[in-house]
C-alpha cells in the first residue's frame, strides 16, 4: 500500500493534503524520514509514526457505546450533539457511524463501525436480528399484553408487527419489562405499548444480536469491541 494511500484512509485529510504533510518530514517508516508519497509500507510489520506518535492502520472499527439520554444516533446534526461528537478523535479518523438509531431520548446499547457489510447484514429485516429493551412502563402490564405480542400489533399507521417477547419484570402501576423484537420500525416500542394502551416513560436497549451492553460503561462512554466479540458479530447468522 502506498504511504500517502494509507495516510488518506486514516483520515490525516485528502491525498493533497497527505502530500504536503510527507513534504514537511513529520511522517517516517521505521525510523525512516519518508517525503516520496508513492512510498510503499506494509502496514502489517511497518512502523509508521506521525510526529512522533505510531500510527496503527485498521481498516475497520467496532466501538460499544452506552448511549445517553438527548443524545442522537447519527454522525452530524446542526443542532443537537450526536453520537460521533462523544468520540476521540482518534476514532473519529477511521469515520464510524452507528449501526441503527436508538431515539434521543433512549439509553443503552450502540454500535459504530465503519464496516458497511456488517452493518447492512445487521440493519437487514430479512435476518431478523433480536434487540432487548428493558424498559419502564406507565401502566399495569399484563400476560394480556404478554399474549398480544407474542402475535404481533396494530400500530398507529396500521402495521402488523412481527411478534415479540414480552417478559414481566415487574407488574404494576409503574411495570419493569423486557422486550425483546427482530424489527426496527420507527418509535417501535413505544408505539406497541400505545397499541395496548400504555406509555413507554424509560427505555433502555440492553442487547443487539450476540453483542450485549458492558454494563461498566458509564452513560456516554465507550469502548472496543473485543476480539471475541468482534468474530461473534461478523459470524452471527440468526436462524
Amino acid at each position: 500500500m502506498r504511504i500517502d494511500k494509507m495516510l488518506a484512509n486514516l483520515g490525516f485529510g485528502s491525498r493533497k493534503d497527505v502530500k504536503q504533510l510527507l513534504k514537511s518530514g513529520v511522517v517516517q517508516i521505521n525510523n525512516v524520514v519518508i517525503k516520496d508519497s508513492k512510498q510503499h509500507v506494509d502496514p502489517e510489520n511497518d512502523v509508521v509514526s506521525l510526529n512522533g506518535e505510531v500510527i496503527e492502520y485498521r481498516q475497520f472499527i467496532y466501538l460499544m457505546m452506552n448511549k445517553p439520554n438527548g443524545v442522537i444516533s447519527a454522525t452530524e446534526d446542526s443542532k443537537d450533539e450526536t453520537v460521533i461528537d462523544l468520540l476521540e478523535m482518534a476514532d473519529c479518523v477511521f469515520e464510524p457511524f452507528p449501526v441503527g438509531r436508538l431515539d434521543k431520548d433512549t439509553e443503552g446499547l450502540l454500535l459504530l463501525t465503519n464496516d458497511g457489510q456488517l452493518a447492512h447484514r445487521l440493519l437487514s429485516p430479512k435476518k431478523h436480528v433480536p434487540k432487548m429493551y428493558y424498559a419502564v412502563i406507565d401502566g399495569v402490564v399484563t400476560e394480556a399484553d404478554v399474549e398480544a405480542f407474542k402475535q404481533g400489533v396494530t400500530l398507529d399507521d396500521g402495521y402488523v408487527t412481527k411478534p415479540g417477547k414480552l417478559n414481566i419484570i415487574k407488574s404494576g402501576i409503574r411495570s419493569e419489562i423486557e422486550l425483546t423484537i427482530t424489527e426496527g420500525k420507527f418509535h417501535q416500542v413505544k408505539r406497541m405499548f400505545q397499541a395496548v394502551d400504555k406509555r413507554v416513560v424509560y427505555l433502555k436497549r440492553m442487547t443487539m444480536g450476540p453483542l450485549k451492553l458492558d454494563e461498566d460503561l458509564e452513560l456516554g462512554e465507550y469502548r472496543e469491541l473485543t476480539e471475541e466479540e468482534i468474530e461473534q458479530l461478523l459470524n452471527y447468522q440468526q436462524k
